[in-house]
Parts: structure tokens; sequence; C-alpha cells
């Protein structure tokens, strides 16, 4: 008897439930498979192609070099997989995810065995925290005591004297990350557990570089958030409490859109439909390359492309200048993101760009727009994080960096594209034309 594991999001060997009932569901002999789909391989930017890549060695290897790849539809891959090895039952963790769901409900129909489904990417799957009327939570504030007060079981151990099945597989894909896998994430996070304490107080700087970093392991499921959770236990203070607060927003997304599929690209707040944007041309050119004249906003679009990640404070940022600024449906910059971030993730991409819109479940409020200037100036009050990523100015010391027009600009660095005062007053103008 033998059972199949298809790994998704859940690229790891410790703290997967789903593989431990594969183990026990087929008495030790397991068949491990990953499924590269052609459509979600298209939609991922080169970030996210390369750290699944590098992943998927670094799981394999684990595996004693054992991981079948696969390509194709898994609607189609899956049960002819199984059906090969005849397999008792195929397993997985659950996906909340639009397209993973209806995805699933396929495999299920065309597979001979049982598709059997244990646990998922949270600590907290979505459609489990109802608040006193029954009903799902709209604001994140009592989501997050809902979600303290229910709580998640404790980390399980990786399986034991597992015998991984061989079959015939295709070659991984090629990709050479720094950092990825479950090993090289587990030695990361212990590492940054050491700082942890200072996260409360430095997690705004994009200049100290002091983020974990752990959105990406997360997003592949190198790492559970209930083992960080247990981890992070451990440690009380104020920093392991913000902290988990960010875990506890990352899964309030992921239940957001497992209620509301259409928010991937649709607004929450269906009035939010009526809001006039401007068609995307030079402007958002200008933006998708770091070239609108605002440095802490280039900074942030610099970073993104010459590294695969921005730091969060500067995600806010940048993503109000496209909507509020530059008047840009918010779509395009999430799109963007998707295509070039390593971490990026449906649920929190979308609902963190609607969070800025204005348009979200708990959205910020539409009238708050943030000056990029003061924000730069604020959170890299040095300018060390815009001269690193801005090498155009790097001869202007300190602050003066955030604004070059003010001392004798900077060759080679173009002017503001737009005058942040008159944009927001229209930005502002357009929110009450759409609330009247």
């Amino acid at each position: 008897m033998t059972a199949m594991m298809w790994f998704r999001r859940d690229l790891r060997l410790t703290d997967n439930p789903a593989l431990l009932d594969a183990v026990q569901a087929g008495d030790g002999k397991v068949l491990g498979v990953f499924v590269v789909d052609p459509l979600l391989w298209k939609r991922s930017g080169d970030p996210r192609r390369e750290h699944l890549a590098t992943s998927l060695r670094a799981l394999s290897k684990a595996m004693g070099g054992r991981l079948v790849i696969r390509s194709g539809d898994p609607v189609a891959v899956i049960p002819a997989l199984a059906n090969e090895i005849g397999a008792a039952s195929v397993h997985i963790s659950a996906d909340y995810a639009p397209y993973g769901q209806a995805r699933d409900q396929e495999v299920e129909a065309a597979l001979k065995c049982p598709l059997v489904t244990t646990g998922s990417p949270y600590a907290i799957a979505p459609g489990r925290i109802f608040n006193q009327q029954d009903r799902p939570y709209q604001v994140f504030t009592p989501y997050f005591r809902a979600w303290l007060e229910h709580g998640w079981r404790q980390p399980v151990e990786a399986p034991k004297d597992v015998q991984w099945v061989k079959a015939e597989s295709e070659d991984l894909p090629a990709g050479e990350v720094e950092r990825a896998g479950e090993d090289a994430t587990r030695k990361h996070w212990q590492a940054y557990l050491d700082d942890v304490s200072e996260y409360d107080d430095v997690r705004d700087r994009p200049d100290l570089d002091s983020t974990s970093r752990m959105s990406i392991p997360l997003k592949w499921g190198e790492i559970h958030p209930r083992t960080m959770l247990a981890d992070l236990a451990q440690k009380r203070c104020a920093g392991t409490e913000s902290y988990r607060r960010e875990l506890a927003w990352r899964e309030f997304c992921a239940d957001l859109l497992a209620r509301n599929p259409q928010a991937a690209w649709k607004p929450l707040r269906s009035e939010f439909e009526k809001m006039e944007y401007d068609e995307p041309g030079d402007q958002l050119e200008a933006w998708q390359q770091g070239r609108t004249g605002f440095p802490f906003v280039d900074a942030g679009m610099r970073e993104l492309a010459g590294s695969g990640f921005m730091h969060n404070r500067v995600r806010m940022v940048v993503a109000s200048f496209l909507i509020k600024d530059l008047h840009v449906h918010w779509k395009y910059g999430a799109r963007w993101f998707m295509q070039s971030l390593y971490d990026g993730d449906l649920a929190s991409n979308s609902l963190n760009w609607q969070w800025v819109a204005g348009c979200g479940a708990d959205a910020s409020p539409y009238f708050r727009i943030f000056n990029p200037i003061t924000q730069g100036i604020k959170f890299d009050p040095a300018g060390e994080y815009v001269r690193r990523w801005i090498p155009e100015l790097r001869d202007l010391p300190g602050k003066a960096a955030h604004e070059p027009w003010k001392h004798g600009g900077a060759d080679g660095y173009p002017e503001p594209i737009v005058d942040h005062a008159e944009a927001r007053l229209e930005s502002l103008r357009r929110y009450d034309a759409i609330k009247s």
C-alpha cells in the first residue's frame, strides 16, 4: 500500500500534518510529488520561480532525492500518477485561494482514491473564526483578539522511517536562491529570534534592514506559522507581541479572500467601483522604474527591482503614491508586485493594496494619504536607505537626499513628476464624488 503526498505550499517535512497522515495511510510508503502547473508558473514572476525551484531542490535533497516532479494540469497529472502507482490515497494541505479551491475540487472528482485534506498554511484556517453574531470579522482588531483566544495546535515532528517511493520524474526547474528551503529557513528564523525583542522599535525603519523577511518562506510553506508562534511564545516581550500581530494580519487577509474570492482584483467595498482613476501610461512606467522624482518612493521601487523584496513601510508609501498621487487603479500596482516579489502571495498582496486604497475590509481611511517626503524623513532619517538604492543621490548628505530639488538637484535624477499637495486634493475630490 502506497500513499501519495502532493506538496504545494508546504515545502517542508517538519510540522506537516498532511505528510504525517500520508505516512500513516501508506504504512510508511509515500510518493512525494510536486506538480509544476503551467498556469501558476506563467503567472509567477522570475523571483517566485527562482525561489520555488531552489526550495524544491532542498526538499528533494531532504527526501533522499526522491521528490517526483511532473508538469501539467494537476487535474490530469495527479489522478494519472495515483493510478500509475496504485495509490491508496492522495494527501494535501488545504488551499484557500480561489484557483486552488476550484482545482482541488476537480482533482477530487477525477481521482479513484480518496483525496485527504489535513491542515493548511495557516495557524488558524480561514472560516474558523466568527463574531458573537456568528458572522466573519470585517475589522482586524476584534479578529486578532478572537484569533488569540481561539489558539492553535502545537507543531508536530517530522515523520520517521519514511520509505520514499520512486517514480519517473522530470528535471527540477533551474534556480539557485540564497536561504531557500526548510533547513535554511529554520536557521535564519532562529538567528532572527535573537533580535525579535527590537522588532516593535525598528520594524518601520527600512534603513536598518531589520525585518525578518519571513514572508518569503511563509509563502512557500518552508516553515509553518504554528512553528513560529511556538518559538515566539518562549520570548515574551513587546517585539514578539507585535510580530504575532503581523502573523495574524496575514491570516486575516487569507480569511477575507477565502470568503470573497472576487477581492483578488475587485474592491470589497462596492462603492469604490465608481472611483475615478486615470488610465495608466507614462506615470505608471515611471513608478515601476523608480523614476518619479520622489526618493523614498523610487528607492522602494528600485529595491523591488533589484532584490525582489520591499520593506513593508515602503510598500505602503509606494502604493499610496500610485493610487493617490498618480490616480492609477490599485490593481496595476498589485499585479506589478505579484510579478516582482519573492513573497508574492495573492491574499496578502491584494488585501494590503485594498487597505491602502481604502476599499477593503478594515481599510485605511481614504483621506490617509501618505506624504512621500515626510514619510522618508521620518523612517529613513539619515537618508541611508535612499542612497543605498539611488546612486544619483549619494553625494547628498543626511536627509537632504529626500529633497534633492532643495539642494541643487542631482545629475541623472528626475524632477518630481507631480505636485503632491495638488494630487492629494484631487484624490480627496474624487473620494467625495463617490461618497455623494
